[in-house]
């Protein structure tokens, strides 16, 4: 009666080696996503944001839909960029789906 006893002590023991091992590969795993997804992803929108808050008229940028063209006026109590995409023609877009700086990547117009 006593062996059947220690059996099942170790299995037990076994089986509650298994929870920690597994808490500890989800935490892995977690800190392994972090690193390498979450983390650059946070700092890419930091320079986003500080680009998006250093516009200034003349800058050459790219909206969020592809389109480049040049900064000719901002409105930040509507929270509008002016953008001229080709020599006379101005479009408003929104401040936020202005995305990059374009000046050496602009195709000559």
């Amino acid at each position: 009666m006593q062996m059947t006893t220690l059996i099942l002590a170790a299995q037990a023991a076994g089986q509650g080696g298994g929870m920690g091992g597994m808490l500890l590969m989800m935490v892995a795993l977690f800190a392994i996503m972090y690193f390498f997804m979450i983390r650059p992803q946070t700092k890419r929108q930091k320079e986003i944001k500080a680009f998006q808050n250093s516009l200034t008229e003349g800058t050459k940028v790219v909206t969020g839909g592809g389109i480049y063209g040049t900064v000719r006026r901002i409105d930040l109590a509507n929270g509008t960029v002016e953008v001229e995409i080709a020599r006379g023609v101005v479009v408003t877009v929104d401040r936020n789906y202005v995305f990059a700086n374009a000046s050496s990547q602009m195709p000559n117009a």
